[in-house]
């Protein structure tokens, strides 16, 4: 049996491989467009609406955003690519709800700012779409268990669109795991380590990198990302990071995340930014940073491996997500492009390039699909997470992401924002499948379908 028919009649069948229990419509007919809606079309959004476009099976109908160099920017992609203008909705914060109640949508793309991601999904779901949702998927422990509940009764998936799952050599490396190269795994490391300064500070008028405003003064994301440094310490951003090691561990899928703990060091990076560019009288020399420059959380999980995690965004250093897989027979370490497999290295105790495994295990999604993403964004993978929500719609089947990982992943930011706060004390991960993560089995990325 297909891999596609065989996830659509286990998830109608209740066995708790997609969202427990439910029945999903069949998309209807195959030689029509299936028609997706865009709630935000900044710089993400735009990056999805690129791809969706190049698309001969999707149309774009509508967009909603309120930023309007994002609507003339997303406009002009619609006459370059000779496709029809899709409605737009742009009148206030509020008009996506517009959009939902009048729309007749196949899915909905959600690329907005992090704070409505939750409500946006959630109102999404009950209008009876599918959701693709950029992350985080949640900011707290209520939304996240909102999210699961809403796709449980309105019976719609809810895709969080983590690309770096579709990463080319974390997808290799995941095949690795799958074929045993690494032995029984024993602990992982992973997180999001970007110098994001030049983000969280520009006016739009300074070159770029070179600002240091923010809020109702910023740009683009600016006005609203760096709020979070303002006001919350944890892991802001936890889920490039643990989404593929989830994957790897099999986490909701017989082994779940138990509990984690989190420190942060001191807040000095924004600061100095701001008195390096701006100088010390700056107005926002003055704010009091909560973030920690650098966040480290551990998981422990139900099998007993190990998880380290950071966050580490407001710092001068080169980007990189820091993973590393360590099992009973060898490691992989994608910061120094590393792997070490006792008795099958050249050398004992030595590290080897991983290029030559890594293309050995090279997922056959990318093998068949290579060439169709190149050009997409994030090195390719951009193309495999939108194929993946697309596909799921045309096959009326769970998207291989599911709600369980979008709240597992994202939960991990308040749960580490209690334990900085309590003093680093342990806190328990909810269990969001109610049990059933000891029977769901693994359905992302099986084969070379989606």
């Amino acid at each position: 049996m297909k891999r596609r028919n065989f996830i659509r009649n286990s998830a109608i069948g209740g066995t708790g491989l997609g969202v427990i229990g439910m029945s999903l419509p069949l998309y209807s007919s195959p030689n029509s467009k299936i028609k997706i809606g865009l709630i935000g079309v900044g710089l993400r959004g735009r990056n999805h609406l690129n791809l969706l476009l190049r698309r001969d099976d999707v149309e774009v109908s509508c967009v909603c955003d309120i930023d309007p160099r994002a609507i003339e920017a997303s406009n002009s992609m619609f006459v370059e690519q000779a496709k029809k203008k899709p409605k737009l909705y742009d009148k206030d914060e509020y008009s996506w709800k517009e959009l939902l109640s009048k729309e007749k949508l196949d899915g909905v793309i959600i690329s907005t700012p992090w704070k409505w991601h939750a409500e946006m999904a959630i109102a999404s779901m009950k209008a009876g779409f599918y959701v693709g949702l950029e992350v985080p998927a949640a900011l707290t422990v209520d939304d996240c268990w909102a999210l699961v509940k809403t796709s449980e009764e309105s019976g719609m998936p809810c895709m969080m669109l983590e690309n770096v799952c579709y990463r080319r050599d974390v997808m290799g490396v995941l095949n690795m795991v799958r074929n045993n190269v690494f032995g029984e795994l024993t602990h992982m490391e992973c997180g999001y380590q970007h110098d994001l300064r030049f983000v969280k500070f520009n006016d739009g008028k300074t070159p770029y990198g070179k600002g240091v405003e923010f809020g109702e003064n910023g740009y683009s994301e600016s006005k609203w990302r760096t709020d979070h440094s303002v006001k919350r310490n944890g892991d802001l951003y936890p889920t490039h990071g643990i989404g593929p090691v989830a994957k790897m561990l099999g986490i909701e899928r017989g082994n779940r995340f138990d509990y984690l703990t989190s420190m942060a060091t001191k807040s000095r990076g924004l600061h100095k930014y701001i008195i390096d560019n701006g100088g010390p009288d700056h107005p926002n020399a003055k704010v009091d940073f909560k973030l920690g420059d650098v966040v480290t959380t551990l998981i422990q999980t139900s099998n007993g491996e190990t998880v380290t995690l950071q966050h580490d965004t407001n710092l001068p250093r080169p980007y990189s997500l820091g993973f590393r897989v360590q099992g009973t027979q060898g490691i992989w370490m994608d910061l120094n492009k590393s792997i070490y497999i006792e008795g099958s290295s050249e050398k004992a105790h030595q590290w080897e390039e991983a290029q030559s495994w890594l293309e050995k295990f090279d997922h056959p999604l990318w093998k068949k699909f290579g060439e169709d993403a190149e050009g997409a964004g994030h090195g390719g993978m951009d193309f495999f997470v939108v194929h993946a929500f697309v596909e799921s719609i045309k096959n009326g089947s769970q998207t291989p992401l599911d709600v369980y990982d979008a709240a597992t992943w994202s939960v991990i930011s308040p749960l580490s924002e209690m334990s900085i706060a309590q003093g680093s004390k342990p806190v328990e991960f909810p269990d969001f499948t109610k049990g059933k993560w000891k029977e769901r089995i693994e359905v992302f990325a099986l084969d070379d379908s989606y």
